[in-house]
Order: structure tokens, then C-alpha cells, then sequence
């Protein structure tokens, strides 16, 4: 996809947007389809507790996600920016979350796959939003989908990052501090995946992204 993006879909585009762009296309194939998923893998166990062992489902939508973020990964490093060392190290955190969850301890992928949907849920708006203030100085076009565009998608992306995201992170955080699961999923591990949520959210919220 990523490769069609840069080679066909966008070969008209400017050098520097050109790039960008094939990553937002990678990214619309995987946000939207990724909610489905993860939802569909949540809501197909019975058992959805922050410390129930995954299903072949929920692995199977975690490692959709893992592929995803390890070509986006490759994206900016190849294409590296002093501006981009930010989503390399998101990047490379997210990974972490999802192969030690998927791979390492085998459980808690209804916490992930549930972060993953709050994460994901704002993708598509954001990707045409973001395509469209690529080219919104030389399109007008792109111009006025930006414009109407701008509101909704800041309503919707600050109530999801700014209200929904802090709050599950909270009930998250009260049950594996109460120290129920650590015999499934080790304490080292699960505070590692609440520094990396705590603070993608942060980012996210500071920098809109």
C-alpha cells in the first residue's frame, strides 16, 4: 500500500508531501479497519478483563497493528527528519506494547486492543484532514476540506484523547496497581505500558498528533 502510495497515487505530489502522504494512506488502511477489529476481538470473548488471557482473535488484531506501525516505523526512518524523532520513539513504544502483550505475557489484550480503538477511532478524520492541509496552500479544493474539517475533527479528537483516553488509563492503572494480575502480567510490564500510554496521550494532546 505504502509503495503504490508513493509510486502511483501520489506521484504528482511534491517530493516532501509525496512521503507524508503515503504514510497517511497506510494509515487510513489501518485505523478504520483496525477499530473493527479490535472491537470485533473484545466483544467475541466473554471474558474482558485487564488480566484475561488473549484469544487468537484479539493476537491476530494485535499483530495487524504490529505490521502496521513496523512499516510506518520504516517510513520515518527512512525518510528521517530531526522533526520525526518523536513518532520514532512513539513508534518503537507502541511496538513494545503490542509484541510484549501479543508475544511475552499472553494476556491483557483487551486493555491494549481497547486503547488501541480510543487511538484509532479519530484515524480517518485525521488522515483526510491531514492530506488536505498538505495541499490546502495550492488547492482550494484541499483548502475547504481542511476548513470544515478543522472543527469537528478537534471536538472529536480532544473528547476522545482529553476525556476517554485518561479515563480508562485510570480504571487500567487501579487494577493492575491493586496487584491482582501480577502473576499473569508481571509489574515491570504493566507500568511500562502505562508510561508509554500516559505519555502518548500527553503527546498527543499537546501536539494535536
Amino acid at each position: 500500500i505504502y509503495i503504490l502510495g508513493y509510486s502511483l497515487v501520489f506521484r504528482h505530489w511534491p517530493s516532501g508531501a509525496r512521503s507524508e502522504a503515503s504514510s497517511c494512506l497506510i494509515s487510513l488502511f489501518h485505523g478504520t479497519p483496525a477499530v473493527f477489529l479490535a472491537s470485533c476481538a473484545i466483544y467475541s470473548d466473554s471474558n474482558r478483563g485487564f488480566s484475561a488471557t488473549n484469544t487468537p482473535f484479539q493476537s491476530a488484531a494485535l499483530d495487524f497493528s504490529v505490521a502496521y506501525f513496523f512499516v510506518d516505523l520504516l517510513h520515518y526512518v527512512f525518510f528521517f527528519s530531526p522533526g520525526d524523532a518523536l513518532f520514532i520513539g512513539h513508534h518503537l513504544a507502541t511496538l513494545f506494547v503490542f509484541l510484549t502483550c501479543r508475544y511475552l505475557v499472553g494476556h491483557g489484550a483487551f486493555a491494549i486492543l481497547t486503547l488501541l480503538v480510543l487511538a484509532e477511532v479519530t484515524s480517518f478524520c485525521q488522515n483526510v484532514w491531514t492530506l488536505a492541509g498538505v495541499r490546502k496552500g495550492d488547492s482550494k479544493l484541499a483548502a475547504r476540506v481542511y476548513r470544515l474539517l478543522s472543527p469537528p475533527f478537534y471536538a472529536f479528537y480532544s473528547v476522545v484523547r482529553g476525556v476517554l483516553g485518561p479515563v480508562f488509563m485510570y480504571k487500567m492503572g487501579e487494577f493492575y496497581w491493586s496487584g491482582v494480575a501480577d502473576g499473569v502480567v508481571p509489574r515491570w510490564i504493566w507500568v511500562s505500558w502505562m508510561v508509554v500510554v500516559i505519555g502518548a496521550i500527553s503527546v498527543s494532546i499537546f501536539n494535536g498528533d
